[in-house]
């Protein structure tokens, strides 16, 4: 098997593993309990806070440890909007996750009017449309750091100083972001993470939230992580994501470079036997391991399909999205034709990605890509 859908999840590292490990069993206390299980099991979320906080330089009671990304995000946005009643307007834009996406639509039936930022081409979001539609009642903005399914970066520096001179709060997707590029939390006030996409486990993330902001809860049914969530934490997770945090960082930038490099191969392999494919998404700001493109004339599922009976893991877009057939509201957003759209396929590297995988899935794509470019031929030659 030749993964190439780390975007959509990592397999765990050993470090993460390894740290998990003790508190499935002999440390299996209830954080919240006052006795030495809890206390051993409350020792090892705050030392995984500490370590996590310091890798993207936040201070500890920054951190909210959360059930993932998608926790992360509708806590950001449903949190901080509801702490701030006054103000009925959120900005967001058209590439965002699901996550996000849906959770702002949840906003807007609530009564929120929402301006939804248009993007290049290229995926980049409209700085001067941004700039335009703040307003006075305008309670949060919320733009990725990366995106998830073409890889793009988006100008956080240049947005986070349209916010500050306003006054806006700035809330970022950096799920995709994190052990890719820099990530400077100094830029926004609240930021989400998915320890499974950086080689940790799943089910567990966490929300940077800048200190002297208040946050509304979205669950409820016990005051933890100081009043901002409710629920038993989970300790192995946390324990683990910390551990992957590390483990994401270390050596970055050569992984950077090598997968950089990695992913300019594959497509290299690609334009040379699918001389019609084209690349989506801005090729100068994304991120080193994600390269999105369209086999123009075939049928993304139907690729997949292809490839996947072929050995080779691959997706056209968001792993929440699965099963879904609509043409990528990512690539759409881009103003490209629904055809280019829907002919898209998302191949995504990692730390365990090697050369000779890059080689024989490049082959592979070319391969599966003309057969069934032949057989769509012989239908419409039979039509």
């Amino acid at each position: 098997m030749i993964y190439l859908d780390y975007n959509a999840t990592t397999p765990i590292c050993d470090p993460a593993r390894e740290a998990m490990l003790p508190y499935f069993d002999k440390f299996f206390g209830n954080a919240s309990s006052i006795h030495k299980a809890g206390r051993e099991a409350r020792a090892a979320i705050d030392n995984a806070r500490d370590k996590f906080a310091g890798l993207i330089h936040a201070k500890p009671h920054e951190i909210v440890f959360t059930g993932g990304g998608t926790e992360a995000n509708n806590l950001a946005l449903l949190g901080l909007t509801r702490s701030h009643s006054s103000k009925r307007h959120i900005i967001s834009s058209k590439v965002e996750h699901h996550a996000v996406l849906h959770a702002v639509e949840h906003l807007e039936k609530d009564g929120f009017e929402v301006t939804w930022l248009n993007v290049s081409e290229g995926g980049i979001v409209d700085l001067d449309q941004l700039r335009d539609s703040i307003r006075d009642d305008t309670a949060l903005v919320s733009v990725m750091a990366a995106n998830n399914e073409t890889g793009v970066v988006q100008p956080l520096a240049e947005i986070s100083k349209i916010c500050r001179e306003r006054g806006v709060l700035l809330h970022s997707d950096m799920v995709q972001g994190f052990g890719k590029i820099d990530i400077d939390v100094s830029l926004v006030d609240a930021a989400s993470f998915a320890a499974h996409k950086f080689y940790g486990p799943k089910g567990v993330g966490a929300l940077y939230l800048r200190s002297g902001l208040s946050i509304q809860p979205i669950s409820f049914g016990g005051a933890h992580e100081n009043q901002r969530r409710a629920g038993t934490e989970n300790v192995p997770g946390i324990v683990g994501m910390a551990a992957a945090a590390e483990f994401a960082l270390t050596n970055r930038e050569t992984e950077q470079d090598r997968q950089s490099h990695l992913r300019d191969r594959l497509w290299e392999l690609i334009a040379q036997s699918v001389p019609e494919a084209k690349q989506n998404g801005d090729t100068a700001q994304r991120v080193p391991n994600t390269l999105n493109v369209s086999f123009l004339g075939v049928d993304s599922e139907m690729l997949l399909i292809a490839l996947d009976l072929k050995g080779v893991c691959a997706s056209s877009g968001s792993a929440c999205m699965v099963g879904s057939v609509s043409a990528s509201h990512v690539l759409l957003a881009m103003n490209l034709p629904i055809e280019r759209a829907r002919s898209a396929g998302r191949l995504s590297l990692g730390k365990f990605t090697t050369a000779d995988e890059i080689e024989n899935a490049g082959k592979i794509i070319g391969q599966v890509v003309q057969r069934i470019s032949k057989l769509k031929r012989a239908e419409y030659a039979v039509a």
